[in-house]
């Protein structure tokens, strides 16, 4: 099932990372980050899925064409940089395929124009301001700390999930103790 059989350094490109259940961190606390790009080298970079910043990206982007899509606040690094996942990739030049049915970035000019003729909606992409970055080794030592579980994408929980619950269907998808660990209230004063 979900990342069952994924070692616990087995970062890639379409990881989740989830949050383990009381990390103290506020940018991540009970959070779900899709790992975009990783080399053992360079570092990573990824996307909190589940963080919406209170508003829409019309809100913020100036001469952006109107699109019903809220913003998700994508990690603490670069959080005046703008970042998109989405489902279109075949039509969105120079995108980057991260798993079967999402991809990352693309040529912006493009998307507008997609986006202003209706050939992508809201239900198409997704926003972030900012993202979530590590230099090298530095994830894999927070994985081994006990800081994150690890799991696979599944394009819904981009695209097709609320995010209040996506770090708990995500959770429990791993199966096994992951369904017990999904259900632990969201402070440990309740415990």
């Amino acid at each position: 099932m979900f990342g069952e059989k994924m070692s616990k350094k087995e970062v890639k490109k379409g990881t989740i990372l989830l949050a383990q259940p009381f990390m103290a961190d506020p940018n991540f606390k009970r959070s779900v980050v899709l790992i975009t790009d990783h080399h053992k080298t360079e570092g990573t970079v990824g996307y909190v899925l589940d963080q919406p910043a209170g508003a829409q990206i019309n809100d913020v982007v100036d001469n952006f064409p109107e699109i019903d899509a809220p913003l998700y606040i994508g990690g603490p690094v670069g959080s005046d940089t703008l970042h998109y996942i989405h489902d279109v990739g075949h039509i969105l030049d120079r995108s980057v395929k991260v798993v079967d049915g999402v991809y990352w970035g693309g040529d912006y000019e493009k998307l507008k124009f997609l986006i202003k003729n209706q050939l992508i909606k809201a239900h198409n992409i997704k926003f972030f301001l900012g993202y979530s970055g590590w230099s090298s080794g530095q994830l894999e030592d927070e994985i081994e700390y006990g800081s994150w579980m690890l799991s696979e994408m599944d394009p819904n929980y981009a695209f097709n999930m609320n995010p209040k619950s996506i770090w708990k269907q995500a959770t429990r998808n791993k199966g096994g103790r992951y369904t017990v660990i999904s259900e632990l209230p969201n402070s440990n004063h309740l415990n």
